[in-house]
């Protein structure tokens, strides 16, 4: 039963997940991306302009049917955002600005399109559609999550995901920033009205504080277990990992080092474990 998961996660993915967002499923299944990259469209109801967020893999098959999808709906794209810069989300923007005839916004400029970005604390209006951008630093320096105040909902890119945890990508992400931003959700679904995740992949969470709050105690956790790896004698990354994700399928060890590295960083950083020699 769903609702005895983290977050209540939705029996299925993909299509309508609230009156303001439509889940369109990308082909590129892999034990990272999940089922796939969910790409969103989104819309105020009775508007005639749509904005796309994370079109993701260069697959044209897909991003047309994105285009498609919005065209049933009465729907023109207005707008390509991205929630950061990974190709599993990013690879197809491009293409996807061509189709369309689309700017695309994202905190990073190397994945923006035109002469506009995305900074937290923005606000855009497509069509009526309200979207707030969210600063949600950690998976990567250039996270954002885009929360849509009408719906009560967030999309989160990789920040927070339908199944599962998602990775801290050392150097790049910071484990301190991941950190304040689950802190940062937390707060918005627990005081500022927000019931639901529309991740970047996997299915809609309905519990949005129930998956924030279960994210905060597997990271406090991990983090537990990595120390206590240190101080049994690991020396390496690879031991840590061995020793604290056994449990896990060895096809994911080459992220789980990642977090690794940026969990030592972390408990380095606070005085919790020796620096290195």
């Amino acid at each position: 039963m769903s609702g005895l998961l983290p977050g209540d996660p939705a029996a299925v993915i993909g299509g309508e997940a609230t009156p303001r967002a439509l889940c369109v499923l990308a082909p590129n299944p892999s034990p990272m991306t999940l089922d796939g990259t969910n790409t969103w469209l989104l819309s105020e109801p009775g508007s005639d302009l749509a904005a796309v967020i994370d079109p993701g893999p260069l697959h044209e098959g897909h991003l047309r049917r994105v285009i498609e999808l919005a065209e049933e709906r009465g729907k023109r794209i207005a707008l390509t955002l991205l929630t950061h810069g990974h190709a599993d989300h990013s690879e197809g923007a491009a293409r996807f600005a061509e189709l369309t005839g689309t700017e695309v916004r994202a905190l990073d400029p190397a994945h923006r399109l035109g002469s506009e970005g995305l900074v937290g604390g923005q606000r855009l209006d497509v069509g009526g559609l309200d979207l707030r951008v969210v600063a949600t630093p950690g998976h990567t320096s250039d996270s954002l999550t885009f929360h849509l105040p009408d719906d009560g909902a967030v999309l989160t890119g990789d920040t927070v995901l339908g199944r599962g945890t998602t990775m801290v990508a050392h150097p790049d992400g910071r484990l301190g920033d991941y950190l304040d931003s689950l802190r940062h959700l937390h707060t918005m679904a627990s005081q500022h009205g927000v019931r639901t995740v529309l991740p970047g992949h996997g299915p809609v969470l309905a519990d949005a504080l129930g998956a924030v709050d279960y994210y905060l105690a597997h990271r406090a956790a991990r983090l537990a277990q990595v120390e206590t790896a240190v101080e049994a004698g690991c020396r390496t990354v690879a031991e840590v990992v061995a020793r604290v994700y056994a449990d896990v399928d060895r096809t994911l060890w080459p992220a789980a080092e990642l977090s690794v590295r940026a969990q030592l960083d972390y408990l380095r950083e606070h005085g919790l474990i020796p620096e290195q020699d």
